[in-house]
C-alpha cells in the first residue's frame, strides 16, 4: 500500500482497491484514530462506483440493514414479525400479498417458549403441511455483547442464503449499560455492531421494540429509550393504534416514509396493508361529506358541513374543492356545494 506524507505530516496511505495514482491534494484529510489511518476516496472514484440495488425484504417495508419494529404491548407486532419470517422462509406472500424473495431466516422468539411457538406457527400458516426448513428458530440467545452477535454471524456464515433475521425482543439481547456510559451513547453504541453486520452482510435484521407510555405527534418519538436507539437503526417503523385503527409508520436511510392502514385477522393471525393511511382517511372524510350533503338534501357552506362531521373548517374547504374536481360534488352560488 503506497503512502505519502501530508503537508500536516499526517502518513496517508492509499486505498489498494484504486491503482492509479491521485493527486494528495484531491485527498479527503485522513486523520489517525486509535493508530489507524481512515480509509478515503474521492468524490470522482466514488462517482464512478457500483453498488447492487437495495434489497428489499417486503418492499416498501423491510429492507436490507437493521429495522426497529416498535409498538405497544399486546399491539400484535410478534404476530407480523413472525409473518414475515415465515414468508421470507417460503418465499411467498407477505403483510396480505406481498410477494417477497425466499431465504434462509433466522427467527428469535426469546419472550416464548416452544409450546407457544409451535401453536403460533400453527395458526399461521393453517393448513399448510411441511414447514420451512429454511426457517431457524431459537429461543434462548445471549446478549449482542456476549456472544449473541457471534451467534448470529455463525448462522449467517453456515446459511445457504442467509436473508432475515428477527429478534424479538430487544431488551432479552441488549448489552448492559456500563456505570460510566450516557444514556444516548450507550443506547446508539448498543446498536451499532448489528447494524454494520447487516449492513456488511447485505441482509436484514428486525429488531422487535417496545414503545414508550408518552404519546407524541410523530409515531417514531415513542420508540422507547434515547433517539440514540433511532439514530443507530438505518428504519425504524412504528405499529400504532390511533382513532382510525392500526397503522403502520415508517422511515429509513433506504425508505419512503410510509403510512399503511393495517388490518389483523384474529383467526389467522394475520396483519394485511389495506393501503396508505392518510388516503383511506381522506377517502372516509369524504364519504362523511357526502352524507351530510344527502341527507341536508340542500347546499352547505364549509363551516356548516364542518360542523355537521366534526372534521376542520380547512380540511373541509380543501376536500370540497377536490371533490368539485373529481365530479363528486357541485358549487352552488357563492361558497356553497352539494352532492351529485
Amino acid at each position: 500500500m503506497g503512502k505519502t506524507t501530508h503537508a500536516f505530516g499526517f502518513k496517508l496511505e492509499r486505498d489498494p482497491e484504486f491503482k492509479h495514482e491521485r493527486n494528495v491534494e484531491c485527498f479527503v484529510e485522513e486523520v489517525m484514530r486509535d493508530g489507524r489511518p481512515l480509509k478515503s476516496i474521492t468524490a470522482r472514484e466514488l462517482q464512478t462506483m457500483e453498488f447492487p440495488p437495495i434489497k428489499y425484504i417486503v418492499e416498501p417495508y423491510f429492507v436490507e440493514g437493521l429495522t426497529l419494529f416498535a409498538g405497544k404491548p399486546k399491539i400484535g407486532k410478534s404476530w407480523l414479525a413472525l409473518d414475515v419470517a415465515l414468508a421470507v422462509a417460503y418465499g411467498g406472500a407477505a403483510l396480505g400479498n406481498i410477494e417477497v424473495e425466499a431465504g434462509n431466516v433466522l427467527y428469535a422468539a426469546l419472550e416464548d417458549n416452544r409450546r407457544r411457538l409451535q401453536r403460533r406457527i400453527s395458526q399461521l400458516l393453517m393448513e399448510d403441511a411441511d414447514w420451512p426448513e429454511a426457517l431457524d428458530l431459537v429461543t434462548d440467545m445471549r446478549r449482542l455483547d456476549d456472544g449473541g452477535l457471534d451467534d448470529i454471524t455463525r448462522w449467517a456464515d453456515k446459511a445457504d442464503n442467509p436473508r432475515l433475521v428477527v429478534i424479538d425482543t430487544f431488551a432479552k439481547v441488549r448489552p448492559a449499560k456500563g456505570s460510566k456510559d450516557g444514556t444516548y451513547d450507550a443506547d446508539y453504541a448498543s446498536l451499532v455492531p448489528l447494524q454494520q453486520f447487516a449492513g456488511e452482510r447485505g441482509l436484514g435484521v428486525i429488531l422487535v421494540h417496545h414503545q414508550r407510555k408518552m404519546d407524541s405527534e410523530d409515531p417514531l418519538d415513542t420508540v422507547s429509550g434515547t433517539t440514540g436507539l433511532t439514530g443507530a437503526a438505518d428504519s425504524v417503523l412504528v405499529l400504532a393504534r390511533d382513532t382510525q385503527g392500526v397503522v403502520l409508520h415508517g422511515r429509513g436511510r433506504d425508505i419512503d416514509e410510509v403510512e399503511a392502514a393495517m388490518q389483523f385477522d384474529k383467526t389467522s393471525g394475520r396483519w394485511s396493508v389495506l393501503g396508505d393511511a392518510s388516503e383511506m382517511r381522506r377517502s372516509e372524510e369524504r364519504t362523511n361529506i357526502l352524507k351530510v350533503l344527502r341527507e341536508e338534501d340542500a347546499p352547505m357552506g364549509p363551516r356548516d358541513i364542518a360542523k355537521a362531521t366534526a372534521l376542520p373548517e380547512d380540511s373541509v374547504r380543501h376536500l370540497c374543492r377536490k371533490m368539485v374536481q373529481a365530479g363528486d360534488l357541485e358549487k352552488k352560488g357563492y361558497g356553497k356545494y352539494a352532492a351529485l
